[in-house]
């Protein structure tokens, strides 16, 4: 499978749903799903109908949206639910059974064979209603290697479009996320999609090691938000798969949108966008060392792997510290239209040096400062123009 013919599977409204904040209205879910086809994801996946009533009217209403996107809901692994979902105007069911042996004790009780025989059932029924099917493993990581191909060989068998590896509770690493895939592509002939949470902070390398290893699939929210410490967010895979093929991201995604996407879910949700979230973060694209601070303005590319151009965002030199440099402070004059020598930025350059050892500056008191060393410049010339005029 080629690293640039993936696709989001975006979750924000189902995963999204589980983030201890998230109580999103049927207006707010109707946003979330236009501005998410707006950016271009190839699927959205939402709640179970059979978690509420308004969890199937939410469904049915964003079905009749006319969106390009694909909808999928996701499922327990059960007739009756499948039955709840095959007329919600769903385009796919994902189906989901837990294999480890923490929840095949301690939640349902079930063993291997009867995990096969009602995915085989419920499978098999979708499908003959004309629906995309996906079926996966819940807990995957910490499920038994042999149990885990048993079951996905079956599914495959009968057809399943997709299979799902979950790494329910975070606990994979990269290298483990890469054998697992690598090792199901040998075995199924489907779609392989990957599900990563992100307790232990791995989701959004977990998800591109899964891409690399076989995986066709990705599962997203906006901003990573989800059960617990949520998933791999969408930007997080965006910048990722970004900075391994600008051209393909740029050409699949309306990039410019993120940022809207990112704060209104936030809002939603009572967040702040972190100061170092990807892309849209306040200081994703902020540079402030002197020595970082020259190299931008030579050629963005020296510390820059995204362009911000590309996300409809641009680029800030921090100029009001300690570790500015005169090639910063030589810029910020240019920007204001102060003619000053390289000489005069750097007299200035080691005022605002020695000033900010003092306290903390504002660019309103570096450009306080490049005014005042400019009207200086321009008083003495004029004493200057006025000594050297014949009498």
């Amino acid at each position: 499978m080629s690293l640039d013919r993936f696709a989001i599977i975006e979750s924000t409204l189902r995963e999204g749903e589980q983030f201890a904040n998230a109580f999103f209205s049927s207006e707010q879910k109707v946003e979330i799903a236009r501005l998410l086809d707006a950016f271009g994801v190839e699927y959205i996946e939402l709640t179970s109908p059979a978690a509420s009533p308004q969890s199937r009217a939410d469904l049915e209403r964003i079905a009749g949206l006319g969106l390009k996107t694909k909808l999928l809901t996701h499922v327990r692994c059960h007739m009756d639910d499948a039955k709840l979902a095959i007329d919600t105007g769903a385009d796919g069911i994902d189906v989901v059974f837990g294999t480890s042996s923490f929840l095949r004790q301690f939640s349902h009780g079930k063993d291997i064979p009867y995990i096969i025989d009602s995915a085989i059932e419920v499978i098999e029924f979708i499908k003959r209603q004309g629906l995309e099917v996906r079926f996966s493993s819940e807990d995957s990581f910490r499920s038994d290697l042999v149990d885990l191909l048993t079951i996905y060989r079956a599914v495959d068998k009968i057809g399943v479009n997709r299979v799902g590896i979950a790494d329910t509770v975070g606990v994979a690493n990269p290298r483990q996320v890469y054998d697992l895939v690598r090792t199901l592509r040998g075995v199924v002939s489907c779609d392989i999609e990957f599900h990563g949470h992100n307790d232990t902070g791995s989701a959004a390398a977990n998800a591109f090691c899964a891409l690399e290893a076989g995986a066709t699939h990705v599962d997203t929210s906006v901003l990573g938000i989800g059960e617990r410490n949520g998933i791999t967010p969408l930007g997080g895979l965006v910048a990722r798969m970004y900075a391994h093929n600008p051209e393909a991201v740029r050409a699949k995604y309306n990039l410019p949108l993120l940022r809207e996407i990112d704060n209104y879910v936030a809002g939603l949700v009572d967040v702040d966008v972190p100061f170092n979230n990807y892309i849209t973060g306040f200081t994703a694209f902020t540079h402030k060392a002197g020595i970082h601070a020259k190299a931008i303005l030579n050629n963005p590319s020296t510390y820059e792997i995204l362009d911000p151009a590309d996300f409809g965002l641009s680029r800030y030199i921090h100029v009001a510290h300690r570790l500015t440099g005169w090639n910063a402070i030589k810029e910020r004059a240019e920007q204001l239209q102060l003619a000053l020598s390289d000489d005069e930025v750097k007299a200035v350059t080691a005022h605002i040096k020695a000033l900010a050892d003092q306290k903390r500056l504002t660019l309103d008191d570096v450009d306080f400062l490049l005014r005042e060393y400019h009207s200086r410049q321009i008083s003495a010339d004029v004493i200057e123009g006025i000594e050297q005029t014949p009498a």
